[in-house]
């Protein structure tokens, strides 16, 4: 049996949540365990009042009345470009800003990237990356600099947890915060903010809560890029390989020599395997 509340939680004691309802009244929940799944929220940027109609967010870029004529995304992460490139292909004139040299975010293969960009802009997306100081004019201005664990307003500093310097909740490999019988999982705990991610730590949290083992290996996590084409890998990238000193082999494979394609021939697959033995590292695929 499930109990459903609809409302804003608060741990009020290591076995209690306090919901606060939308007419104002409370209810409490006693229980045995709690689990923090509250998510992450767009990440302000310093400076820029974000009010969802010519400054926007991820959220408010999915509700715009009609197409700018021209948007400036600043950030060519994942949701930036993801974003950017549906209003580009919706016909406004789209500019990203990039503070790093490259596309796609942190993880990134920089072989699969600088080719993904190449791509984007011989569709008309248009990117200014190492870029600290330049003026340009736009209709919607689109902030997409990430975004920060959910984590504030939720009694955790009350009954003694407290936060890292980046807002997250600290757990042990059983998902547990300093109280054991709290768990944390998802965008409120270290670790990429992905979807898929967040999924797996709720059913192996929930089964060590039951007594099962919990383990995951966050090597086999993918991350995918929902643009045209898309961009999606997993394990290592050839720049982390070089940084810890692994040995390695590199195999690609061009979708231009695959017949299939069906003259969607922009894209690629490339795979990282360990020198002497063949395992492997890394897989990455840009294409459609």
């Amino acid at each position: 049996k499930v109990l459903h509340v609809s409302g804003f939680g608060k741990i009020t004691g290591k076995n209690q949540v306090t919901a606060t309802k939308e007419d104002g009244s409370t209810q409490v929940i006693n229980t045995k365990n709690i689990l923090i799944a509250t998510g992450s929220e767009v990440a302000p940027f310093p400076g820029i009042t974000i009010d969802e109609d010519n400054i926007v967010s991820s959220t408010g870029a999915l509700s715009l009345k009609k197409v700018p004529e021209k948007m400036v995304v600043i950030g060519a992460g994942v949701i930036g470009v993801e974003l950017g490139s549906v209003w580009q292909r919706l016909g406004a004139d789209v500019t990203a800003v990039e503070f790093m040299g490259h596309v796609g975010g942190m993880g990134i293969d920089m072989e699969i990237s600088k080719n993904f960009q190449r791509i984007l802009q011989k569709q008309g997306f248009k990117f200014k990356l190492n870029t600290k100081a330049e003026v340009i004019t736009c209709d919607v201005l689109l902030v997409c600099i990430g975004r920060r664990p959910f984590t504030k307003n939720l009694g955790l500093e009350e009954i003694g947890i407290e936060l890292d310097k980046k807002g997250r909740i600290p757990v042990n490999n059983r998902f547990q915060t300093k109280i054991p019988n709290i768990y944390a999982i998802g965008d409120v705990v270290a670790g990429p903010m992905l979807a898929h991610k967040a999924e797996d730590e709720g059913i192996l949290c929930v089964e060590g809560m039951a007594g099962g083992a919990v383990h995951i290996d966050y090597n086999c996590v993918p991350s995918v890029i929902y643009t045209h084409p898309e961009v999606a890998w997993v394990g290592k990238s050839e720049e982390q390989l070089k940084e810890e000193g692994v040995e390695y082999k590199i195999g690609k494979f061009p979708f231009a020599a695959n017949t299939k394609t069906n003259a969607d021939t922009d894209g690629m697959v490339k795979i990282l395997s360990q020198k002497s033995t063949d395992r492997m590292l890394g897989a990455h695929i840009l294409g459609s």
